[in-house]
């Protein structure tokens, strides 16, 4: 019986079989298997159909670990989604009032001692943060549509696809293709390696509000206020 087994094992083996190929077809311990097959040669075809396969098998153990990586991500983005829908219900004008200094706090300009009268400037790459910073302009300041300026940022070598991020930033926004009137070209650096440099790349959108270097000292006034009651100062 032994004997009848290891003489097939060993014939599977010349046929270019793989060791767990092998164990599939024939129950016995891995080994008593290596044991069988120590002195079976294999030719150069044999060597490299098994060769392939372990890469194979590599490959799609790396696709495994990709997708268990993208499903453990998408369960936690889920889980989140479900809890903060439970604990907010709705948001206030007076949330949306908040999240709107808290945003102008991390990427707003401020208006400093040494560079006064600046105006209302925020610049985001994102735009989720673009429609929440413009729903805080429209619903909690009250600035007219008139008074608000448009302009993007991109690297240069991006320049031929210009039509396709205004129209980008023209569905993200709501504004018309003609509001982005003014494009700034930043010089492509060479060594600078990006990986938002595909068809995703959309550049950076700059939102100024025309005469508003006094708006801007109330928003810092609020943030002061805040970052006191959050005992940060």
């Amino acid at each position: 019986m032994e004997d009848s087994l290891k003489e097939r094992a060993i014939n599977l083996r010349r046929e270019g079989l793989s060791y767990s190929e092998i164990l599939q077809k024939i129950p016995i311990a891995k080994s008593t298997l290596s044991l069988w097959l120590r002195s079976v040669r294999l030719s150069k075809v044999q060597k490299q159909r098994l060769t392939e396969k372990k890469l194979l098998a590599i490959q799609k153990g790396a696709q495994s670990r990709k997708k268990w990586r993208i499903d453990a991500t998408e369960l936690i983005r889920k889980q989140a989604y479900l809890e903060i829908k439970e604990k907010i219900k709705k948001i206030d004008t007076r949330d949306l009032w908040l999240m709107g200094i808290m945003l102008y706090l991390a990427e707003g300009a401020k208006d400093k001692e040494y560079r006064p009268g600046e105006s209302v400037i925020f610049s985001n790459s994102d735009p989720q943060m673009i429609k929440i910073f413009l729903k805080w302009l429209e619903i909690c300041l009250q600035i007219p549509v008139e008074d608000i300026q448009l302009s993007i940022y991109i690297h240069e070598n991006h320049k031929y696809g210009i039509e396709k991020v205004k129209s980008f930033w023209s569905n993200a926004t709501g504004f018309s293709m003609g509001r982005f009137d003014k494009i700034y070209y930043k010089k492509h650096k060479i060594k600078v390696h990006r990986k938002n440099t595909e068809d995703s790349y959309s550049g950076l959108l700059r939102i100024r509000i025309r005469k508003s270097s006094v708006l801007n000292r109330k928003i810092t006034g609020w943030i002061e206020g805040i970052c006191i009651q959050c005992r940060v100062v």
